[in-house]
């Protein structure tokens, strides 16, 4: 197997700020999503669809990956599964019988609020941790990451 010389042979993909992104973001999400998989058993595209419905209301699943920017496979095994543990449900829509719109049911409910309380001490934590104009500076930066990759 041959090797490509390169200019730079400096490179460090641990420096390359796609790799750090990736490796603090999962760094940074493995403790909450032990909480949730741990004390709900759910996966995170789970959290996640459970977020939105719980944030924004009811909606279909193709208003939800609109919303959430998750792909319908994932959407559809999350509705699966958030449905399994009594946490929402669907109802057929009277103007599309092909649509259903999701609907946290109480148990879905209850699970969403605690889990945001969990999130809001969570990040609190991390801005501690960081300290707050790092903290402050981290979320700018992000935004602005955020914002660029929709150009």
């Amino acid at each position: 197997m041959l090797m490509q010389e390169s200019d730079d042979v400096d490179f460090d993909i641990r420096e390359f700020t796609p790799y750090m992104l990736n490796v603090a973001a999962e760094a940074t999400s493995e403790g909450f999503s032990r909480h949730y998989r741990e004390k709900y058993g759910m996966t995170r595209t789970e959290w996640r669809v459970l977020f939105h419905l719980g944030r924004y209301g009811n909606m279909s699943a193709k208003e939800l990956g609109q919303q959430s920017k998750l792909h319908k496979t994932k959407i559809s095994r999350a509705v699966a599964g958030l449905e399994e543990k009594g946490f929402l449900t669907r109802e057929q829509r009277q103007e599309d019988r092909r649509s259903e719109t999701l609907i946290l049911l109480d148990a879905g409910s209850e699970a969403y609020n605690e889990l945001i309380s969990y999130a809001e001490d969570f990040e609190a934590q991390l801005a501690r941790s960081l300290g707050v104009r790092d903290a402050r500076a981290l979320k700018r930066a992000l935004a602005k990451l955020v914002l660029s990759g929709r150009r």
